[in-house]
């Protein structure tokens, strides 16, 4: 058999900034959020949007979405986005833009999206602007108040500060703190939250992404517009590393907000719903790349992948099978995001025999994953040992490579 060693693919990669905001005792309690991948100022809905599916999709190892609240800009377009449905609205601060000289007449007209995300349990924070006389309809939806010692003096911060403990339940944050001064004259008036250069600059977060090909993500969504099963979608997700991955990524992603193990593809599908998967994929659309061929270090996981789901039909109990696929397609996670394989297992919640398999290659996993390494190198030493260890035959291991092979190259029809 012949070798399908491949070159490294270089993930894309896309410029977060974070700023921390903290509380009095200057302990971190979120942080703001800034898409530094823009070309020139230009916040549009589509900037927003990138910015929470990327922070969601990151394959870095240091989390965006972690335990923190996360406070992200918005454009009033962006509030009606699907992407929001992605994320736990627990765990994000959507911060309001006034609305200039229109406020008198739309202060009333955006009134029910704002109720509506506050009921599904985001929180809103709005600038000092949200304590004038238009904006009274919307003071009672707000969680934080953003006061900007750069542009208030210090009696127009006392008179708004003195309002908005009397006129509202939010809690206050200074922000644009830049010296002590500032800091002490906010928190001596009974500020509670701050940020600002005083504390925290941004700091800049390479945020990789794997990106799988637009030809998968088309048809996942054809699939989903068809409310196709669940074996169809499964299958699909299964034959695109970036895919799968970015699934289980997302499934696994604290911003997600789910508490319990995802061990297969299956059971993300059936979290997931046809709903969220739809805008999910149409998301990735906006994010892959152009080229619809996916990468040959791609190709040869799903290859993997299948190869293992099929060996392990053979020798071990039924839902070994599918941890089998998932220790197959990740196994090339290290090349894929160009980081060691115990930094790539780590974004995801995999169960410990697919830990110890990757990692480690232990357990029969770990023995499946050196067969079709072996397979692939045509090292005949390490084949002979683990089909023994396995108590498979050569003619099994042949016949089922070969209808992986075919598997992969066979997308089922729209």
């Amino acid at each position: 058999m012949t070798s399908t060693a491949a070159p490294t693919p270089s993930a894309p990669v896309a410029m977060i900034a974070r700023q921390a905001i903290v509380n009095a005792q200057q302990a971190v309690v979120g942080y703001e959020l800034f898409n530094r991948s823009r070309v020139g100022a230009a916040h549009t809905a589509a900037t927003d949007v990138i910015l929470v599916f990327t922070a969601l999709s990151h394959a870095g190892t240091e989390e965006l979405v972690g335990k923190k609240m996360i406070f992200v800009n918005c454009t009033h377009e962006s509030l009606s986005g699907g992407h929001l449905e992605l994320v736990d609205p627990d765990k994000v601060v959507l911060e309001i833009p006034p609305l200039g000289h229109a406020a008198a007449e739309e202060v009333a007209t955006r009134l029910p999206m704002l109720a509506g995300l506050r009921a599904r349990g985001f929180h809103l924070a709005f600038n000092h602007t949200v304590l004038e006389s238009a904006y009274a309809p919307w003071l009672p939806l707000a969680d934080y108040i953003k006061l900007d010692l750069s542009v208030l003096a210090p009696d127009q911060l006392a008179v708004l500060i003195s309002y908005a403990g009397r006129h509202s339940q939010a809690e206050l944050i200074a922000e644009k703190v830049e010296t002590a001064q500032q800091y002490d004259m906010a928190s001596s008036q009974g500020v509670q939250m701050f940020q600002g250069y005083w504390f925290a600059r941004p700091s800049l977060v390479e945020a990789k992404l794997l990106t799988p090909s637009q030809a998968s993500i088309i048809q996942l969504i054809n699939l989903v517009r068809q409310q196709a099963s669940t074996d169809d979608i499964e299958q699909v997700l299964k034959k695109d590393a970036g895919l799968a991955f970015n699934l289980m990524r997302l499934i696994n992603s604290a911003g997600f907000g789910v508490n319990r193990e995802i061990t297969s593809f299956r059971q993300a599908v059936m979290l997931m719903g046809l709903k969220k998967l739809f805008r999910w994929a149409a998301l990735l659309l906006t994010a892959s790349r152009t080229s619809g061929v996916p990468s040959s270090v791609g190709q040869t996981a799903v290859v993997r992948g299948r190869l293992m789901e099929l060996l392990a039909r053979e020798t071990l109990p039924p839902e070994d099978a599918d941890q089998a696929f998932v220790v197959g397609i990740f196994s090339l996670l290290d090349v894929m995001l160009s980081m060691p394989m115990e930094s790539a297992v780590g974004l995801l919640n995999v169960s410990e025999p697919v830990a110890a398999a990757l990692l480690r290659r232990e357990g029969p996993l770990g023995d499946l994953l050196t067969l079709a390494q072996a397979c692939e190198s045509s090292d005949d030493a390490a084949f002979d040992r683990t089909a023994g260890l396995l108590h498979l035959s050569s003619s099994q291991i042949n016949l089922a490579h070969l209808q992986a092979l075919a598997w992969a190259d066979h997308l089922p029809e729209d």
